[in-house]
């Protein structure tokens, strides 16, 4: 066990998986949007970004050698990114749940065009999503309720992969 735990929490593999993941909780999110036609609210898109960074940083961090010091600091780096969308997908869970109010962006505010070219601004500005309307549910939890545990596990595993020495010892 702790063989197999040492070799995936090896930087190159370790990056990789992050990577892997990254593009996977992307790739779900859009299937959603785009196949299913779920329109993401504010909250939803901004929970995207982490995943978009913690990407970039694991190829970045997979493809730089030799492995050492910046590795263990992208994979930090990655672990932070995470735990800060933990946080927002927490943040987005209560306003589903109407525990506390969303942000301004959260809720559509009523028309007050007077012309057609301040018309055409106002809808292109528009909200779609309500962040506190939940549009998806599986077992009675949203994506934003998923997030928070999926999030808080890839951090973790981010930081221990970053705390493991980041070196692999020859033998």
């Amino acid at each position: 066990m702790n063989k197999l735990l040492s070799y995936v929490l090896a930087p190159p593999r370790a990056a990789l998986i992050l990577l892997a993941v990254s593009l996977g909780a992307l790739a779900f999110a859009l299937v959603m949007q785009f196949g299913f036609g779920f329109q993401p609210c504010i909250l939803c898109l901004a929970q995207r970004v982490p995943f978009v960074v913690a990407a970039v940083l694991a190829l970045i961090a997979a493809l730089w050698k030799p492995y050492g010091r910046n590795t263990r600091v992208l994979l930090g780096l990655i672990a932070l990114a995470f735990f800060l969308n933990a946080g927002l997908a927490f943040f987005h869970s209560g306003v589903e749940r109407h525990w506390w109010t969303g942000t301004e962006g959260c809720t559509i505010r009523p028309l007050h065009a007077t012309t057609p070219e301040s018309l055409r601004e106002e809808l292109l500005g528009m909200t779609v999503a309500h962040c506190d309307e939940i549009s998806w549910s599986l077992f009675g939890l949203s994506m934003a309720n998923y997030n928070v545990p999926f999030c808080l596990g890839l951090g973790v595993f981010a930081a221990f992969a970053a705390l493991s020495g980041g070196v692999r010892k020859n033998k």
